[in-house]
């Protein structure tokens, strides 16, 4: 199953949210909600992200930079 450009998908080997990015060869790019370094992950460990992980994840960077643990 293809994933569009911009999607919020899960990476199934780390639970991790993120954002499709695009393809760099065989594998697709991810990044973390909110922004940040990017990740590689294959397109099987990948399955789309229901509205409340999104929401989690969102929340979870949010907070995290309200403590300033993010710059």
């Amino acid at each position: 199953m293809r994933h569009p450009i911009g999607s919020y998908v899960v990476d199934i080997r780390t639970g991790r949210v993120g954002r499709l990015m695009g393809e760099a060869g065989p594998r697709l790019m991810l990044r973390p909600v909110g922004g940040g370094r990017e990740w590689e992950c294959v397109p099987d460990g990948v399955r789309p992200a229901t509205a409340v992980e999104r929401i989690s994840a969102t929340t979870a960077y949010v907070n995290a930079r309200s403590r300033g643990e993010i710059p």
